[in-house]
């Protein structure tokens, strides 16, 4: 844990802030000490639900170091992940995650992130299993091909 890299990611938040991009969430990915990413959120600036604090970072982190794997790497964000978020930094291998505000604080200012946990949470779902055979299909094509990688 360093105070320099959670300072970072709040200056993203603030940035974000100032130019009025999306909420007060900002993050830095640090590896061996080194900030390799850093963004902060861009939902209303981009218009894309998808581009939170984290998901910036780990793009801007991807692209520096010309990898999908971000193994051994540290985050620091400004609030807990979210359930997207978190899904997308154990994607990247990210191994450690250090937030400053928690769930309950990102909800006492008007997010949301705690319906998210509650529907993972007590198993309720809006997905529904549909002609898996037709996706075996396809699953099966992709084993078939000697050159995929496996990510």
């Amino acid at each position: 844990m360093d105070k320099r890299f959670m300072e970072m990611a709040c200056e993203e938040a603030y940035k974000g802030i100032k130019d009025g991009d999306g909420g007060p969430f900002g993050a830095v990915i640090v590896l061996n000490g080194k900030v390799i990413g850093s963004g902060h959120n861009t939902v209303i600036k981009d218009k894309d639900p998808t581009m939170h604090g984290e998901i910036a970072a780990i793009r801007n982190a991807c692209k520096n170091i010309k990898s999908f794997s971000l193994e051994g790497a540290e985050i620091y964000t400004t609030a807990e992940p979210c359930p997207m978020c978190l899904g997308a930094i154990l994607w990247a291998d990210i191994s450690r995650v250090y937030y400053g505000c928690n769930r309950h604080d990102t909800e006492s200012i008007g997010f949301r992130d705690n319906a998210f946990y509650n529907i993972i949470g007590n198993d309720q779902t809006i997905c529904q299993e549909f002609d898996r055979e037709k996706c075996l299909e396809l699953f099966n094509q992709y084993m078939k091909n000697k050159d995929r990688k496996s990510y």
